[in-house]
């Protein structure tokens, strides 16, 4: 993988035991940055104050969502561009329609592994994976 490893991650889960589980799987992989927030505004808070190269959400969380994190995340001039991979249970054709709209970058559906969040990075940052 020549995806920037040195890039601070982001993992946003109102689910201390997917975190976990999502952060151990990005250390398999390499990353060495790895902050966390427990929603949207909480993962909104702190990208506004720290750049992140790649952020990873649920979708389903409470108050704010990862589609509502999304959105947000695409309509500031400063976030923008932030490379974001969503995270769901549930693999509903609309939902992926709807992020896909909102500008996700890439897509997981529950459960994964370390190779499937490899594919799904790699495929984020075409111009980083190793020939």
């Amino acid at each position: 993988m020549a995806v920037d490893l040195s890039m601070s991650v982001l993992v946003v889960d109102d689910y201390s035991t997917m975190i976990r589980i999502i952060r151990n799987l990005l250390k398999q992989l390499g990353f060495e940055h790895i902050d966390d927030a427990s929603d949207g505004s909480a993962a909104l808070e702190k990208m506004r104050s720290k750049k992140y190269g790649l952020v990873i959400s649920d979708w389903n969380m409470e108050p704010m969502t990862g589609y509502d994190l999304l959105k947000e995340v695409r309509a500031d001039p400063n976030l923008s561009q932030t490379p974001f991979i969503m995270i769901t249970a549930e693999s509903k054709t609309e939902n992926v329609i709807a992020a896909k709209k909102a500008g996700v970058n890439n897509y997981i559906v529950k459960p994964f592994n370390a190779a499937t969040l490899k594919t799904k990075i790699d495929a984020v940052f075409p111009d980083h994976v190793a020939a």
